[in-house]
């Protein structure tokens, strides 16, 4: 099978008031949808992980946006306090200014939303999502911390797959708080053999397959739903 061709941008975008954030943004061809990624602490844009993951929707039509969530100023003091990583609120804001941009950029501008988040990354996109419930389709968490949505949680309206490595027994504890206190159509997948950051031979890709599969049916199904040229509810 011929791979998709895939247009990669170098974006920088102001996620809050004053706050210019970088990014990659990779668009294929014949797009279906759009998945913004958020990250742990200590990751960045260029994470091998999540640029292989990234490579996986692409080939399956999906649009890709990679960004930092901190200024680079904000990572190299995050190195020595340590003070932002669960500052999920912030990330949040970030996320759903990143989230707005996406809206804007021609040729993305209708189609619909998904929100990936890794380690706290995952509590911030379940807090964007929650927050606006009419702008995000689907959210998937890999490996992440989406118990630190807290209060949060039940506001969420797009359909959630948590993704947990299965020999990753804390977090798989934490997941399970979150999936009883989220209300909408939801779903863990445990992945066996794999640990907190999925890198055991073949663990990576199974999750990687997993959040394709849940972005490509509920990414479609908002499509359908809210066709392109119809206004938003």
């Amino acid at each position: 099978m011929n791979e998709r061709r895939v247009s990669e941008h170098a974006v920088r975008l102001e996620a809050e008031p004053g706050v210019w954030l970088e990014g990659t943004l990779s668009v294929p061809e014949g797009v279906s949808g759009v998945v913004l990624f958020a990250h742990g602490s200590g990751s960045s844009r260029f994470s091998p992980r999540n640029r292989y993951v990234a490579e996986v929707f692409e080939q399956a039509g999906l649009a890709t946006l990679l960004m930092d969530l901190l200024t680079p100023g904000e990572e190299e003091a995050e190195r020595w306090t340590r003070h932002l990583r669960f500052d999920i609120e912030l990330l949040a804001r970030r996320l759903q200014g990143a989230a707005r941009w996406l809206m804007q950029v021609p040729g993305l501008e209708r189609q619909p939303l998904g929100l990936i988040g890794s380690s706290t990354g995952a509590g911030a996109a379940l807090v964007a999502a929650g927050r606006a419930p009419e702008g995000i389709q689907a959210v998937v968490s890999r490996g992440g911390r989406p118990d630190l949505a807290g209060a949060v949680l039940p506001a969420v309206r797009a359909p959630t797959l948590l993704i947990v490595g299965g020999d990753d027994t804390q977090v798989i504890a934490l997941n399970r708080q979150a999936l009883a206190a989220l209300r909408t159509h939801k779903q863990l997948e445990i992945v066996p053999g794999a640990t907190h950051l999925f890198e055991e031979p073949g663990t990576l890709e199974q999750a990687a397959l997993l959040a394709r599969d849940w972005f490509l049916q509920h990414l479609a199904t908002a499509a359908r739903e809210h066709p392109a040229g119809e206004a938003p509810p």
